[in-house]
């Protein structure tokens, strides 16, 4: 009973907040709920224990309950990514095949070590020392974009079909990278020996990530048969719900990649379903359905998120470290996007105006998070636990307020046709 009360306290805490920022905030909806939280927890951290200590007391004590890593990674992403792949266009997603793949694996690697060197030398500056394996530990959980908040917040940006498909589906597919590069690198910083041969290092990508990718096309393609027999909405929605929930099960125990899984079995039965005529009734009551789950679970995880500052001692004195390490998770951010850009042929060259939307809509969310705090308790973990949450909270709020003005559709549509006329003139 005791993850009931707090569920339900954390869903009354949401709705709230929804309702003060749709009267007064009018702020996106997952925003504005962790802005308010925000604004809560700093001033329960500075007046809570003497104006209002029974208050403070009981939200310490719910956000201490609940191990965020395991709802976030456990529960709440499994279907969080369902919903978000049932919702793109495959064909979308072939033809902007590439850029996804590579930006997906090759930017979350360059990423990594571009954070891990860019903290390890400007961190001392300002009086911050980490060691070199924590800082590749920093850039393996920063590196790569939150496929919530960044679905959450692209559907606030009006950009085009192809630069969404870009930025969303390089979010939904780069965890399985970013956990094996996690993986590995927690592992030699707590000491353990790891097998860092290039073949090892594939086969443990192939059995996380295309093991996953594997299991989420065999699920989606055998209860979309089962739907396609039975075509009843109720049974359908309870079908998809199997799907997430069974097959997290199944990922688990195999030991592969469960947000892969449910991100493919999510985009394969979003689209294989419009091959057959399905009833209206049943399709309206799925996307309904799952736009609700979405849109819930949203609410509560930037709610958390929010509220997490309340586990965090003493977040003000890493607020400089902090602003370092935001323009250096910024900078990597860039490399990682213009580097492998000089090498994709001319069908998949980038406007300046592109690159400018796929930079700042790199957007970190409770992914890295949930990862800071899965990292064992040491002397390091707090410091990287609090830079990771300043980029994370400047991540979502600033460039997440802001990516819509940076996404100028009709100058990006100009300079993309203007680049592929280039193109074709260099080809003849």
């Amino acid at each position: 009973m005791e993850l009931y009360y707090s569920f339900s306290a954390l869903i009354v805490l949401a709705s709230i907040f929804a309702y003060l920022n749709y009267r007064f905030l009018k702020l996106p909806s997952t925003i504005g709920i962790m802005v308010i939280a925000i604004v809560v927890s700093i001033f329960l951290v500075s007046f809570g224990e003497t104006v209002l200590p029974r208050t403070f007391g009981h939200l310490n004590k719910l956000m201490g309950s609940i191990d965020f890593t395991e709802v976030l990674m456990g529960a709440m992403l499994n279907f969080l990514l369902f919903a978000g792949g049932i919702h793109i266009n495959i064909d979308d997603l072939k033809e902007q095949f590439w850029p996804v793949v590579i930006f997906s694996t090759a930017g979350v690697v360059i990423s990594t070590f571009v954070v891990a060197f860019g903290v390890y030398y400007l961190l001392p500056l300002v009086g911050l020392q980490l060691p070199f394996i924590y800082c590749m530990v920093f850039g393996a959980l920063i590196s790569p974009t939150d496929p919530v908040a960044v679905l959450s917040i692209l559907k606030q940006a009006n950009v085009s079909k192809a630069l969404e498909t870009k930025v969303a589906g390089e979010s939904l597919f780069n965890d399985g990278m970013a956990v094996v590069v996690f993986t590995v690198v927690m592992q030699l910083a707590i000491g353990n020996e790891v097998d860092l041969g290039v073949e090892s290092i594939i086969i443990l990508l192939m059995k996380e990530a295309g093991g996953g990718l594997l299991l989420g096309v065999v699920l989606g393609w055998v209860t979309s048969r089962l739907m396609r027999e039975v075509d009843d909405y109720i049974i359908s929605v309870l079908v998809t719900l199997s799907v997430v929930m069974g097959g997290y099960l199944i990922a688990r125990q195999m030991h592969i990649s469960g947000p892969l899984t449910m991100v493919a079995a999510g985009l394969f039965m979003g689209n294989f379903n419009v091959k057959f005529k399905m009833k209206s009734v049943t399709q309206d009551y799925l996307i309904k359905f799952w736009e609700l789950i979405d849109e819930i679970l949203n609410a509560v995880l930037f709610l958390f998120i929010g509220f997490e500052l309340l586990m965090i001692k003493d977040l003000r004195h890493f607020m400089i470290p902090g602003l370092v390490a935001i323009v250096v998770v910024l900078l990597a951010r860039f490399i990682s996007i213009w580097g492998p850009t000089k090498f994709m042929s001319f069908k998949t060259r980038f406007s300046p105006q592109t690159m400018k939307v796929l930079v700042w809509g790199g957007i970190r969310g409770g992914v890295s998070i949930a990862l800071a705090m899965s990292i064992p308790k040491s002397e390091y973990s707090t410091v990287i636990l609090s830079i990771t949450y300043c980029v994370v909270v400047f991540s979502i709020i600033v460039q997440g307020l802001t990516i819509a003005k940076v996404a100028n559709p009709n100058k990006i549509a100009k300079e993309e046709q203007e680049q592929e006329s280039i193109a074709l003139d260099d080809v003849k």
